[in-house]
């Protein structure tokens, strides 16, 4: 391996874990030495890294004393419990789960938007939500250039978003459907095949779904705009893999579609795909698999002054989650943080 950092991952056996070390090894993260660590029940499983056979051990405080970088992908509750341990052992933590993102002492960091905000990180550094990642990433070019006042979005999220056993269950609702007998319900609450879910993660204040106000919450932080009025409605739908968004803008400053689409064609990380008369715009089928966010049908919205309308989509596995935790690790590095 390439002279680097130490790097531990935590739930490498996972299909985010999994993706994290695809997505190391296609960027050449700089790693010394990988530990890939998982619950002890799959310790000793073997798992292939860059051409290399690893074998998994039992995530412990040993491991954070060894490394100088951890990155996790194992859900909140195992963040809560682990992650504490590495900051004791100086071992900087990058945490895909929700445990400590709205924390005020950890930044929550998409590389694109706010990059600078990990100067000051104490030992935690937060990966937001896929929604939230995919969204900023597309919006914040136009805050920066006239200023938002208000987002109005609807996602349009796959059942890999579930996980595995999301994407098993498109599969048998799917095979039920055709066949005519009975859904089992185990990880949506409705059938999904052939459906649309509008009722992501448990609902809290107002009839929002905590999906929903992390979008909220978490967009507020990452843009450093505590007042922009955001309302949000995330809808499961039957896609396996990539998430899309609808989302309403309302502006500052007055902003022509033809400079939003410049603006947005200049941004990092965006692909602009914005020719609907040649039916030309983002779809999740050809935005899975890759790292970019997708924006078209780029237009005015004709209700109000000031207002725009875009359509986005993304691969919620990587840009969603991998790879922007490992886009994170490349700033850690570049910037020796740790």
């Amino acid at each position: 391996m390439a002279e680097g950092i130490k790097l531990a991952v935590v739930g490498a056996t996972g299909a985010v874990g999994q993706e994290m070390l695809q997505i190391m090894a296609e960027r050449r993260l700089k790693i010394k030495e990988l530990l890939c660590l998982a619950d002890p029940r799959e310790a000793g499983t073997k798992i292939k890294f860059a051409g290399e056979e690893l074998t998994v051990q039992a995530a412990s405080n040993d491991a954070f004393k060894w490394a100088d970088v951890a990155m996790f992908a194992a859900g909140t509750e195992v963040s809560k419990q682990l992650i504490p341990q590495a900051v004791e052992n100086n071992c900087v933590a990058i945490d895909n789960s929700y445990a400590f993102r709205l924390d005020d002492n950890v930044p929550l960091v998409v590389p694109e938007v706010n990059p600078e905000d990990l100067d000051w990180h104490k030992g935690i550094i937060a990966n937001p939500n896929c929604s939230t990642i995919i969204m900023v990433v597309a919006i914040n070019p136009i805050h920066r250039a006239v200023g938002l006042k208000r987002v109005v979005v609807s996602t349009y999220q796959a059942v890999s978003g579930a996980g595995k056993a999301g994407l098993d269950e498109l599969d048998q609702h799917t095979k039920a459907h055709i066949n005519g007998t009975e859904p089992v319900l185990e990880v949506f609450q409705h059938p999904i095949a052939f459906n649309l879910i509008p009722h992501i993660d448990v609902f809290v204040e107002e009839d929002y779904t905590r999906e929903e106000m992390k979008m909220v919450w978490e967009t507020r932080k990452i843009m450093h705009a505590p007042e922009l009025k955001i309302a949000a409605t995330a809808v499961r739908v039957p896609v396996y893999r990539s998430h899309s968004e609808a989302i309403n803008l309302e502006t500052e400053k007055p902003l022509s579609v033809a400079r939003a689409r410049e603006i947005l064609s200049d941004a990092p990380g965006i692909v602009v795909q914005d020719d609907p008369h040649n039916n030309e715009y983002p779809m999740p089928l050809y935005s899975s698999y890759k790292d970019e966010v997708f924006v078209g049908r780029i237009r005015r919205d004709i209700s109000t002054d000031n207002g725009l309308v875009i359509w986005v989509a993304a691969d919620q596995i990587r840009k969603g989650a991998a790879t922007n935790s490992v886009q994170i690790a490349e700033l850690v590095i570049e910037k020796n943080l740790y």
